[in-house]
């Protein structure tokens, strides 16, 4: 039977429960217990896909194609375990469910209220996840602050879960703030102290204090939230501020985070080996080179949206020595034509995906500065459409080429709607989601980089590359590098006669991992390496260059 963990926050919001949840993951992970983790959000939407990224962050998308919270992509790359759409629950979600069992009568003529019919569905998730998987723990973080009315429903359904699964099962973490107030020169347990209080005013003690701060709580100071907040000395943790998500993992470690856990759980002790972990947060400690590398996006004010292309680069980047010098540009600001301005140091240059015409122009203004200045260039879902757009635009002179989703009644759409997507008309859920095959072809830098003639990647897109204008492409000196396996759907592009130039339809950052880099990720990081030492173009030629981002 598997145990569970369930994490709440207190004081404020962004405390960091998604970073503690996949911390323990990682714990527990290391001293050989399986884990899946949960996250219950209390927003209205069925799902995130439609939150715009600037309220919400990115879209984490599963391989079984849910549009999920970021936090889902914290839990995959700290315990190297894929999550499912079981493992993303929201208030809307669990509303759908419970009004489709009273239309469908399996209430039997009950009235329907939030306890226990909303509880019960929430619990039900909670253990579809505990069946299906069968882990040795599953970690809930429910998402908002105590004290939200709309976590309430979540709050009373995780305080019930004890008494259905047995004491000994279940351990309340709740993180919480220990706020230092300059002025009086000193930290506060205050903020702590009452958000304790709610959650034991809704039935709910909590057996582990995870205290973010800034600087390390005294002995005096767990004593002090020891007796006010009623948990073991022991069971309060210092959850100082880290330089890196990455080393909070060892922090968390050195606090005895996931010790007291499986104390309480009554699991076996066992002793960790996080030599892995120990050796990543080495190398990004000490970095032998930096570099630039500039992310044109439209969501550039809020860095969450592009939080896994991020993380990606940085696994690329830890794994060469390098130090990931991140340059966020707007892409609405090079539409003006000051490229050199923003790009001019820069060794490599990364569009990523994004929906609608804002910002686009920019994208195509990015990719030809990296085509025409042998920039090595990385496109992602839309930046792989951009760049198809760039080279109808100025390599096959088709002055008006565009994507129908940005100018419908373009004379040359060389993005284009599926068929099957024509008659769609609802947003969420709609699109080619999840997990699909790609026919990688020989000969191509893709293939050198993957070593695989078929993978599996994440997709979250509607339009496609036009196949009416894919003669036209390779005609032009372009490549074709990866399809779907019947040939159809053109996966991933190149430009063979280039440093680094490739683009593709899917999302690779969402499999990428702190120990293990995505190829293309690995492959773009490595050349834009190459070409901040040194004009790699005219020293070793693209040859020597592929032969060294495929290992050779």
């Amino acid at each position: 039977m598997s145990k569970f963990v369930f994490v709440t926050g207190g004081v404020v919001s962004s405390i960091g429960k998604g970073i503690v949840a996949a911390s323990l993951g990682r714990l527990l992970k290391s001293r050989d217990y399986s884990v899946s983790i949960l996250k219950l959000d209390p927003y209205i939407n069925v799902d995130p896909g439609t939150l715009s990224p600037f309220q919400h962050g990115e879209v984490f998308v599963t391989q079984d194609g849910a549009e999920t919270d970021l936090d889902l992509g914290h839990y995959e790359r700290f315990t190297d375990t894929s999550m499912s759409r079981l493992n993303s629950v929201t208030t809307g979600s669990i509303y759908q469910a419970v009004i489709n069992k009273e239309r469908r009568g399996e209430y039997q003529g009950s009235t329907v209220q939030v306890i226990p019919h909303i509880t019960n569905e929430i619990k039900e998730r909670i253990h579809r996840v505990a069946k299906d998987t069968n882990p040795d723990v599953v970690i809930t973080e429910i998402g908002g602050t105590v004290g939200d009315i709309e976590s309430l429903p979540f709050l009373e359904a995780i305080r019930q879960f004890r008494k259905d699964v047995g004491r000994q099962n279940v351990v309340y973490m709740h993180v919480t703030l220990i706020p230092w107030i300059p002025a009086a020169g000193e930290m506060k347990t205050k903020p702590t102290q009452h958000s304790v209080k709610e959650l034991r005013s809704i039935g709910i003690q909590p057996d582990i204090l995870v205290c973010r701060c800034d600087r390390p709580l005294s002995f005096g100071m767990k004593q002090k939230l020891s007796e006010f907040c009623n948990v073991p000395e022991e069971c309060v943790i210092t959850a100082q501020d880290a330089k890196s998500i990455y080393e909070v993992p060892l922090m968390m470690e050195q606090e005895g985070l996931a010790e007291q856990s499986i104390n309480l759980l009554q699991l076996e002790p066992r002793q960790p080996d996080l030599t892995q972990w120990q050796t990543l947060v080495k190398r990004l400690y000490s970095p032998n080179h930096k570099i630039d590398i500039a992310l044109v996006g439209k969501y550039v004010r809020l860095n969450d949206a592009y939080l896994s292309v991020v993380e990606a680069l940085r696994h690329a980047a830890i794994s060469i020595g390098g130090d990931l010098n991140l340059h966020w540009i707007n892409s609405e600001d090079l539409e003006s034509g000051n490229l050199e301005n923003y790009l001019k140091d820069i060794k490599g240059i990364l569009v990523p995906g994004g929906f609608g015409i804002r910002g686009v122009d920019g994208k195509i203004a990015a990719i030809e500065y990296a085509k025409h200045h042998k920039i090595p260039f990385l496109g992602l879902c839309l930046g792989m459409q951009c760049a198809v757009i760039e080279w109808a635009r100025h390599t096959a002179q088709l002055e008006d080429a565009n994507s129908a989703e940005f100018n419908p009644d373009t004379a040359n759409p060389v993005i284009n709607l599926l068929p099957e997507q024509q008659d769609v008309v609802d947003l969420g859920g709609t699109m080619r989601l999840g997990l699909y095959p790609c026919r990688v072809n020989p000969d191509t830098l893709a293939f050198k980089l993957y070593q695989q003639e078929v993978i599996y990647e994440r997709h979250r897109h509607r339009y496609e590359f036009n196949n009416a204008y894919r003669n036209l492409f390779l005609e032009s000196g372009y490549a074709v590098s990866g399809t779907s396996p019947d040939g159809r759907l053109v996966e991933m592009i190149e430009l063979p006669n280039h440093p680094f130039f490739i683009a593709c339809q899917f999302h690779p950052e969402f499999q990428s991992r702190p120990s293990a880099p995505h190829p293309l990720f690995h492959g773009f990081i490595q050349a834009a390496s190459i070409q901040g030492k040194h004009d790699f173009l005219e020293a070793e030629g693209r040859d020597l260059v592929v032969g060294k981002l495929a290992g050779n």
